[in-house]
């Protein structure tokens, strides 16, 4: 049954976004609202100009559908570590929403005060951080642990305040990653793809080698509270995010935004604490990590030495002015992402082989 749920969850979420990214970029044209574009960036970038945004509405409703409507179908419990990631992701999408909303219809290059936006990452990342220490199983195991994790937990406890912080670090920088990836077509839709795939494996495998499983419960099993329900719902965000990767590929007829860019970063981060892999979130997603350093490079040389490394930050946007296609960049950029996903699931898998 488990197995069928992955698979119910991923196709209901591909088929929602394939449907209703069209419907929503019908509704966003017809109203008007259309991508307010930096006067400094790549001059090529003008003629998207009025293009949609808050496309990220599509994939995280079909995302939250999928999940609900697999779990009507299979007449399976849904979990707390499930809504949990599924809270933060939609939580995160509303903060980029109002923020989207107001650069919109109020014409302002930049939305929200910044200390509004802040504030509301803040309320929903403590809210999950908070909520995740709660809800124990009857093998008292929480949807998050206050110890670091790498392929799992290791080390000492952080203790609850720590771990808060530390969960909002997580939260902040992916969603920061994920907003500076999304500055050409389709580029953080794929990438996203790519890592939840990559969870989808690794819930599997958990579920698989989970220690509550009395076969597997030797050397080297997972204490994850619910590792199947979190594969459901990587499976769901990947397949909502390839449909509207179909939409949002060069040339985009819309784009995600911060409703999709802050969204999705929750959602990795949020996968990666329930799963206990969070350190392995920066290898899993290794391009979201390369493209914010490449800003904190450029800003901390530009502030040190008044030069710049690179002709322009983010790092997609320096190949561009070296005279790389959009496509071109993209689609390097993909692979490089893949490769960091296939290294991530690698380590994951050695990690498990070497406690046996």
């Amino acid at each position: 049954m488990g197995m069928s749920q992955i698979l119910f969850s991923g196709v209901i979420g591909l088929f929602l976004s394939l449907i209703g990214t069209p419907l929503l970029i019908k509704l966003l044209a017809k109203r008007g609202y259309g991508q307010f574009i930096r006067d400094d960036g790549p001059q090529n970038h003008h003629s998207k100009r009025g293009t949609p945004t808050m496309g990220g509405i599509a994939f995280i409703i079909a995302t939250v559908a999928a999940y609900v409507l697999t779990k009507v179908l299979t007449g399976s419990q849904p979990s707390f570590s499930g809504v949990l990631v599924l809270f933060l992701f939609a939580g995160m999408g509303l903060v980029g929403f109002l923020d989207d909303y107001i650069k919109i219809v109020k014409q302002r290059s930049l939305g929200l005060r910044a200390k509004a936006k802040m504030a509301g990452q803040l309320i929903v990342g403590i809210a999950f951080a908070v909520l995740s220490l709660n809800f124990a199983n009857l093998r008292n195991l929480t949807p998050a642990s206050t110890k670091l994790s790498f392929t799992q937990d290791f080390g000492w406890s952080m203790g609850p305040v720590i771990f808060v912080i530390w969960a909002l670090f997580m939260i902040l920088a992916m969603s920061n990653g994920v907003n500076l990836t999304d500055g050409l077509d389709g580029l953080a839709t794929g990438a996203s793809v790519m890592v939840f795939g990559a969870y989808v494996f690794i819930c599997v495998w958990e579920y698989q080698e989970s220690c509550a499983n009395p076969f597997t419960a030797g050397p080297g099993c997972y204490e994850v509270r619910d590792p199947l329900d979190l594969a459901v719902v990587a499976a769901a965000l990947m397949g909502a995010c390839f449909g509207f990767l179909w939409w949002n590929t060069s040339p985009a007829k819309i784009f995600m935004g911060d409703t999709g860019s802050l969204a999705l970063g929750g959602a990795l981060a949020g996968l990666a604490i329930c799963s206990r892999t969070e350190l392995l979130l920066a290898i899993l997603g290794g391009l979201f990590v390369l493209i914010t350093m490449s800003v904190v490079i450029q800003v901390g040389s530009f502030r040190l030495t008044g030069k710049r490394v690179f002709k322009m930050a983010p790092l997609q946007h320096h190949f561009e002015l070296k005279g790389w296609s959009e496509v071109l960049v993209v689609v390097r950029f993909w692979i490089i992402q893949g490769m960091c996903a296939i290294v991530g699931v690698g380590i994951f898998y050695a990690g498990w082989a070497a406690s046996k």
